[in-house]
């Protein structure tokens, strides 16, 4: 999927790149530059879609100016209609306490 990615502390613009996968919590995206785990992005579809807030998990280099930044969506699943039609329905979650009863 095509995204806007960009610090969300910073105003400094976006960078147009693309998702190696998304999934209900998460996605791993790449970026010409590195990211220090910790640091929140915001990911924007190039549909314009709502964006998403992720923190930076992991970093690795892929390449010469490429790297793969693993992202945490901490405050929601992903909502993305893009994302929703080849996911699926999303699955009900049962309480822990009703799946032990």
């Amino acid at each position: 999927m095509v995204v806007n990615l960009a610090a969300a502390q910073s105003r400094d613009g976006t960078e147009l790149t693309y998702t190696d996968n998304v999934s209900a919590h998460g996605a791993c995206v790449f970026s010409n530059h590195p990211w220090q785990a910790g640091e929140v992005a915001e990911i924007t579809p190039l549909s314009a879609q709502m964006a998403m807030r992720g923190r930076v998990v992991h970093c690795r280099r892929c390449g010469e100016d490429r790297y793969a930044i693993g992202l945490s969506f901490p405050n929601g699943e992903v909502a993305w209609s893009t994302y929703l039609k080849y996911a699926g329905r999303p699955r009900q979650v049962i309480p822990l306490r009703q799946k032990i009863a």
